[in-house]
């Protein structure tokens, strides 16, 4: 079963219609690192991440990781992490996964560009929380309640379509 983006702002699943936002100038097939695009495409997805200190444990048949204060995803395109989960190193440029502002409490990795990722391709695509559908730097999101849901309903072997 596969979950697919059908337009700018429409994420489908089996029966389930959900409101979505994605990155600030639209869909690509040419992804490269901040050009605020979401990649096109069929992707897996990733464990599910979050903030156990925010919400109680989501129920999904995804594998579930807490996020602590020292995870951050690399986003260096210098860096032999390039698109990887760290530990936070000041030496590397990251994407900050334990936020004050809320989106991340909630982030399943689209596994885009993760298996020997290329430089400069493109990192840290998530499925994650927005809280007005604000347009992103690349990901999809959606709001909290509309992803408890899609946590319920999804499994390891959902795929995401990016058309």
């Amino acid at each position: 079963m596969q979950i697919i983006l059908k337009n700018k702002d429409t994420l489908l699943f089996d029966e389930f219609k959900f409101k979505c936002s994605i990155g600030k100038k639209g869909v690509t097939s040419n992804k490269t690192e901040g050009d605020l695009k979401t990649p096109r495409g069929v992707y897996s997805l990733g464990s599910l991440f979050f903030r156990k200190d925010k919400l109680p444990n989501p129920t999904t048949k995804l594998k579930k990781i807490s996020i602590n204060k020292t995870m951050g995803w690399c986003d260096d395109i210098n860096s032999k992490y390039y698109n990887q989960l760290i530990n936070i190193n000041k030496n590397i440029k990251y994407e900050k996964l334990f936020r004050k502002d809320r989106i991340y409490d909630l982030i399943i990795p689209i596994n885009y560009n993760t298996k020997n990722p290329i430089k400069n391709k493109g990192s840290a695509i998530f499925i994650h929380v927005t809280k007005n559908y604000e347009k992103t730097e690349g990901c999809i999101a959606l709001k909290k309640k509309d992803l408890l849901i899609l946590l319920r309903i999804i499994n390891k072997k959902t795929l995401i379509k990016i058309t």
